[in-house]
């Protein structure tokens, strides 16, 4: 069953959101060369317990991160531990917050220093993907056009969508339905109506898009090894559009002012 949410309730996911987008931009802060996965995970659940939220994920299925943590060619659902960063990976940070009974969830993608082209062009083109999927979350649409928009412009790229790990709607519950894939057909699958609140999250691949379980139970990795990148926003379907109630906005500045001070330090 799809629960649709009230304006009220979506206002609450927005202030859910907010607080993961501002974990998210603490976590980014410390992203780099010898950070141990774990203490990212550390930092965000301080952050998010700190501004009276609980994380989603810890205790989820028996997760024991606050996060997933996912580097190079792990997909998601990487268990943060002492796995310490090295220049040219990447890194997917996957988190959600429950505040005031509602769950937010969103995802971004990170290089560590310097990486190839490819993967940055990975990064870029994962992350403009799920742009082009929200675009396409409107009232009257369906999931197979969201999916169909990721998809083609993965594809036309050179990339591959995971075809067995999806979105989901979110709201009381971590996983709603319905489930969002990445990929579809035009004018097929659930129809979309003000209300819904799902959470797209492109999971695109370099290589092939199959993809294996490691023996943690957890951890999803590509079949072949090579990187694969994974960005993800919580959006409500509204009458006027979609309404993103998650935010890279934190994020984004984090790594501006990073930039910022390492050219500054370059001199």
């Amino acid at each position: 069953m799809v629960y649709l949410k009230t304006d009220e309730e979506i206002e609450l996911i927005r202030l859910s959101g907010l607080v993961l987008g501002k974990a998210h931009a603490e976590v980014a802060k410390l992203i780099g060369p010898g950070v141990k996965t774990a203490q990212l995970d550390r930092c965000a659940e301080e952050y998010i317990r700190d501004h009276g939220g609980v994380p989603s994920f810890k205790g989820f299925n028996a997760f024991p991160g606050s996060l997933c943590i996912s580097v190079r060619e792990q997909v998601v659902h990487g268990i943060p531990g002492d796995y310490e960063l090295r220049e040219g990976d990447i890194v997917s940070i996957d988190g959600g917050v429950l505040l005031n009974n509602f769950h937010s969830d969103s995802a971004y993608t990170y290089a560590v220093g310097k990486v190839s082209e490819r993967v940055e062009e990975l990064l870029k083109v994962t992350k403009a993907s799920l742009y082009e999927g929200i675009a396409k979350a409107t009232s009257g649409t369906r999931l197979g056009d969201v999916g169909f928009a990721i998809q083609q412009h993965v594809q036309r790229h050179g990339f591959s969508v995971v075809r067995e790990l999806v979105g989901h709607g979110i709201g009381r519950s971590l996983h709603e339905e319905p489930e969002v894939p990445n990929f579809g057909k035009r004018g097929q699958g659930v129809k979309l109506e003000p209300g819904m609140v799902i959470a797209i999250e492109p999971m695109i691949n370099l290589g092939t898009r199959n993809v294996l379980q490691e023996k943690d139970g957890w951890t999803i990795r590509t079949a072949d090894r090579k990187p694969s990148a994974h960005f993800e926003h919580t959006v409500a379907i509204r009458t006027g559009g979609p309404q993103i109630l998650t935010t890279f906005e934190f994020i984004e500045q984090a790594l501006e002012a990073r930039q910022e001070s390492e050219e500054i330090y370059s001199r």
